[in-house]
């Protein structure tokens, strides 16, 4: 018997080869897939202002690169020792005023660079639940732990996902008209909020997601959330807070990323790459062996055979 609904996945066109340029943004699913990516050393850059969960957070980073906003004082606040903005996570955050402006302003101009010479994005929202400070009355990206007291708590509708989703692919399309812009949701679960609400939270994604996927106008879905949830529908593929899939699932959304969106003729050289990475991270028992000497000789030729003859940097 088999004991599993395996999802059955064709290939897009305008598939990904070693000469596409990646920009990932939105929830941590987007970090696993970018680490695939990386570690195959395809050209992809991911999540300029950190990881970013809701449509409205994305759609607000998106449209300041596309209007080249410069970040000042009035943009961020100090909170334990540490100046943070609303629209970042706590990875762009800094001990300075001079630190964090810096590094928003410069993800801000990288970002606007890197939007117009993708071919393509890969948009990973996370939920539809989002919250307003109350203060600035303003849709944040991240709370950087500030009293739940000073936020509402709100729901995206559909209506308001599609709007947002809208402005973002018009947006990019001014810059950049052959882009291929890739949705997907994320697989974990946001069981903080509730079962029901992450559920539904979920289904709101989806489906606002669901009326703007168009492949003429180079509009996908990668359906992540779904083959985590109906295909690999058992514990044994989360980890242990039962939330964050393990790496066997992330393995193997992976798989079929790749049979979806990775050219064919692009295996081959990833075989190389994965046998090269082997290698790199191989220890020996005598790092100083005759053996192991020449063994490091043929990885260097191989990494510059790859970058001589593809262009790929290891």
């Amino acid at each position: 018997m088999n004991f599993r609904t395996n999802i059955q996945l064709k290939p897009e066109r305008n598939q990904i080869d070693y000469s596409s340029k990646l920009l990932l943004i939105g929830s941590c699913f987007s970090e696993n897939i970018s680490k695939k990516l990386d570690y195959f050393k395809f050209q992809a850059k991911s999540n300029p202002f950190g990881i970013l969960y809701n449509p409205i957070a994305i759609e607000n980073l998106i449209t300041n690169a596309i209007n080249e906003k410069q970040y000042s004082e009035k943009d961020i606040f100090q909170l334990n020792e540490r100046w943070h903005c609303f629209d970042a996570h706590s990875d762009c955050s800094s001990t300075s005023k001079k630190g964090i402006l810096s590094n928003l302003n410069t993800q801000i101009t990288s970002t606007k660079k890197q939007l117009k010479n993708t071919s393509h994005l890969i948009i990973t929202l996370g939920t539809a639940r989002v919250y307003r400070h109350i203060e600035s009355d303003i849709i944040v990206g991240n709370c950087h732990k500030i009293p739940q007291k000073k936020f509402l708590q709100e729901l995206l509708s559909v209506k308001q996902i599609i709007a947002s989703l809208e402005n973002i692919v018009t947006l990019i399309k001014t810059e950049n008209a052959s882009i291929n812009i890739i949705f997907t949701v994320s697989p974990i679960r946001h069981l903080k909020d509730g079962f029901i609400e992450n559920m539904q939270s979920k289904s709101h994604l989806i489906s606002a997601i669901q009326q703007l996927v168009d492949q003429r106008k180079q509009l996908y879905y990668f359906p992540s959330y779904e083959i985590m949830m109906d295909d690999l529908r058992d514990y044994r593929f989360y980890k242990s807070d039962m939330i964050h899939p393990n790496n066997v699932a992330i393995n193997y959304i992976w798989e079929q990323f790749q049979n979806v969106w990775i050219y064919k003729k692009s295996l081959t050289l990833m075989k190389e790459v994965e046998a090269i990475q082997k290698g790199l991270a191989h220890k020996p028992f005598n790092p100083d062996s005759t053996k192991h000497k020449e063994f490091l000789e043929k990885l260097q030729l191989k990494i510059k055979k790859l970058k001589n003859e593809h262009n790929i940097i290891i």
